[in-house]
């Protein structure tokens, strides 16, 4: 059994679902697993874990500076545990921006940090209109009409296919996870 911390950043709580259903499949093989919001508390020391997950959502095209901060203070004890890093992001909805090799915010942020994760994924977001304040109803409806998405402004549409999910969790609880660095 590996203790497994899961530390995610969210807008919206999507983010913080996918963490969750990665929890569950991981906790279903045996694993322990500590869920830790880098929104509420950024102070966690993931060297008291066997293995680690992050989870980052994008909004217009970054991931949270949280993210960024919480992987730049932690990214030698990162290199050292098998950890995985996946991102969440409306782009992902079409298929050649789905991978970890095309999709461009998670490249830019592999970029900027001095980590690499053992596993990566890149799963589509949720578009949920209602959720959003004003402004970012507008700015987000202006994207996806540039790129051809929904933009009707009570439109609800869950892009995330839950079995790559699956995949994904199912890779980092397996034993030979810290073997050596994967993708999707």
């Amino acid at each position: 059994m590996a203790r497994f911390l899961l530390l995610y950043s969210t807008v919206d709580g999507h983010t913080r679902a996918i963490c969750e259903r990665v929890a569950r499949r991981i906790e279903a093989q045996g694993h322990e697993v500590s869920q830790v919001s880098l929104d509420d508390d950024g102070a966690v020391d993931p060297v008291r874990f066997d293995r680690v997950v992050i989870g980052a959502s994008i909004r217009y095209g970054r991931h949270r500076d949280n993210v960024l901060a919480f992987v730049r203070r932690h990214a030698e004890t990162l290199q050292r545990l098998p950890a995985a890093l996946f991102s969440v992001s409306l782009v992902a909805r079409k298929p050649h921006r789905a991978g970890v090799d095309s999709n461009p915010y998670l490249k830019r942020f592999l970029a900027q940090v001095p980590w690499q994760p053992r596993a990566l994924a890149v799963f589509a977001g949720k578009l949920n209109y209602p959720l959003y304040g004003f402004w970012d109803r507008q700015v987000i409806r202006l994207i996806m009409w540039m790129t051809g998405g929904p933009t009707r402004p009570d439109a609800v549409v869950d892009y995330t296919d839950w079995h790559q999910v699956d995949a994904f969790a199912d890779r980092v609880a397996a034993a030979s996870f810290g073997d050596e660095p994967q993708g999707d």
